[in-house]
């Protein structure tokens, strides 16, 4: 399923009652054309998720939970109360997130949340998601 086809599918219970935005503002177009690695993010501005079209090969369900729970981690100004591992740290580096602990804190949030192991999660770090998640 491509992005269009996801974005016109009902929102559920995953997404947090977040919506997918399906129509992208001309800045979003160029900034995904010339980013495809990025599947989606969190629009702030319009809490909407939004889908890259031209990502390939992602589970886009999965990129919409991830981003569903950061815009409702940044509704709340929720920063999780979690360490990050040092095998977190050197996997963030390079990234944008490198040197934003809270960013990489709702990283790690809104990965487990979707499912996406490339978070490393502790034992702790579940447990505290868990916590967070049954509010």
């Amino acid at each position: 399923m491509n992005a269009k086809q996801f974005a016109q599918k009902r929102v559920d219970d995953k997404l947090l009652g977040y919506k997918i935005r399906s129509k992208l503002f001309p800045g979003e177009d160029d900034y995904f054309k010339k980013n495809p690695n990025v599947a989606g993010m969190a629009s702030f501005e319009t809490d909407d998720i939004i889908l890259n079209p031209y990502s390939r090969g992602r589970n886009m369900e999965a990129v919409a939970m991830n981003e569903a729970l950061r815009l409702k981690m940044a509704k709340e100004n929720f920063v999780p109360n979690i360490n990050i591992s040092d095998k977190q740290k050197e996997f963030f580096k390079g990234t944008e997130y490198e040197g934003n602990e809270d960013a990489i804190k709702q990283t790690i949030f809104a990965r487990i949340y979707s499912g996406d192991k490339s978070a490393n999660s502790t034992e702790d770090q579940m447990k505290a998601y868990k916590e967070y998640m049954a509010k």
